[in-house]
């Protein structure tokens, strides 16, 4: 007899001598929220929830209307690696007990809901980069190394294999961890899983990045462009479908690359909404930044197999291991929100399944090494150059709409102007260096 996850919950609380539980949830920008309650407050919250003001968080109630409940998922259970402490993933309701449009992992469960009408659901699987720095205060790097180095001393590599292990105490599988390209700059990679899963596991692998590193004596930071000089930190997203029966939707074997007619579709899909989604999968002003020629971040939307200039990777395939067959977008960045991220993903793959839209030939030649001219004749767009040019393609995006819901939509298009409108009042060091002197 399979026991009840809220029984499981109670019993574990009792036999690991659990003293506090933190109930989590994420507000419209991918915030972490949290509230921390006794044990003895534990089966009351796993029955009915905890009330909050809806008005003091961010994208949230109006204050005329600010009464929310937050109810714990009992599947995300989990053992924080410190303080015998405890945290349980949340879902926000209305007083009523209706799930709340404003919440972003309702946002992801109603796009899920989605694909599954179709027979589909959502595997994820990502590349998590980001930096360790001395300080908060400063970028100076913990060290000068590069690509897949190790030279000791090498403090980010003992730093990220403590929070390696805590990860995987906590349940998150990780497949591999190394020193990525830029000096300073890790990169952990989380095992696939369906997308729900994957979005509540980034929430927690960030909080544990950043909590393990502060233990440590160093800042860690996902912040997506941190240096000027280097590569910035990206989160390639693989993603693939995966039919009731358990066979990998995007796997074709009589097919050159091994894709099926719904993988070209939801790469196509993916394709044709890159411009209007990439505010929601790269939200912040320094995201663009990244997302620029000379520093391997994809620029031009563009498909190829293994080529790595391209937006859209499609990784070799293994003989005998079909379930892996999957896209890589290489646009995101880990400082999203995933909720939103991963949902206007699959609302874009899923158009172009519905819609066949046509997929382009795939670009195997470097983009990058192109001349404007070749890229004009070839018909490859570019991504938008800065935040205030993505979420104008964005506003102008039904699909997007729907994705996050009107709700969320006009919250997320709102607070990105006022993050425009005071970046670009700001007057910049390099302003001050190139003309201060000479105008």
């Amino acid at each position: 007899m399979v026991e009840d996850p809220r029984e499981r919950i109670l019993r574990e609380v009792e036999e690991k001598g659990i003293r506090f539980v933190q109930l989590w949830f994420t507000d419209l920008l991918g915030n972490l929220k949290s509230v921390e309650i006794t044990v003895s407050e534990l089966e009351g919250a796993l029955d009915e929830g905890i009330g909050f003001d809806g008005s003091s968080i961010h994208g949230f109630a109006r204050i005329d209307e600010s009464d929310m409940i937050i109810k714990p998922d009992p599947s995300t259970f989990a053992l924080l690696p410190w303080n015998n402490v405890a945290r349980l993933i949340c879902d926000v309701f209305e007083p009523d007990g209706s799930p709340y449009v404003g919440d972003p992992r309702f946002a992801l469960k109603r796009a899920m809901a989605r694909a599954a009408e179709r027979g589909f659901s959502l595997f994820v699987g990502l590349e998590v980069e980001y930096f360790y720095f001395r300080s908060p205060t400063g970028t100076e790097p913990v060290d000068a190394g590069g690509y897949f180095d190790l030279v000791p001393p090498d403090m980010g590599a003992a730093v990220r294999r403590e929070t390696v292990f805590a990860l995987e105490e906590m349940g998150i599988g990780v497949e591999m961890a190394h020193h990525e390209v830029a000096h300073g700059q890790q990169e952990i990679d989380l095992r696939f899983g369906d997308a729900l899963t994957m979005a509540d596991s980034l929430m927690t692998c960030r909080f544990v990045v950043k909590e393990i590193a502060r233990r440590s004596g160093v800042h860690a930071t996902f912040m997506p462009k941190p240096l000027s000089d280097q590569n910035g930190s990206g989160m390639h997203t693989h993603q693939s479908l995966f039919q009731e029966d358990g066979r990998n939707a995007f796997f074709d074997p009589g097919d050159p690359l091994y894709l099926s007619p719904i993988a070209k579709g939801y790469i196509a899909g993916m394709m044709a909404h890159a411009r209007e989604m990439i505010g929601v999968c790269a939200q912040w002003v320094n995201s663009y930044k990244r997302l620029v020629p000379g520093y391997e971040a994809p620029v031009y939307i563009t498909w190829a197999h293994r080529n790595r200039s391209n937006m859209i990777r499609v990784p070799m395939y293994k003989p005998g291991n079909e379930g892996a067959t999957r896209i890589e977008f290489r646009a995101p960045d880990a400082a999203c929100n995933p909720y939103l991220a991963f949902a206007v993903q699959l609302h874009a793959g899923l158009a172009g399944i519905d819609n066949e839209y046509p997929l382009p030939a795939p670009m195997e030649r470097d983009v990058y090494a192109m001349s404007e001219d070749e890229r004009r004749q070839l018909g490859i767009e570019q991504l938008p150059g800065s935040l205030n040019e993505a979420i104008a393609a964005m506003e102008e995006s039904p699909l997007v709409r729907e994705a996050l819901g009107d709700h969320i939509f006009e919250k997320f298009i709102q607070n990105k102007e006022i993050e425009w409108d005071a970046y670009r009042s700001q007057v910049h060091r390099y302003e001050l260096e190139r003309y201060l002197s000479i105008l």
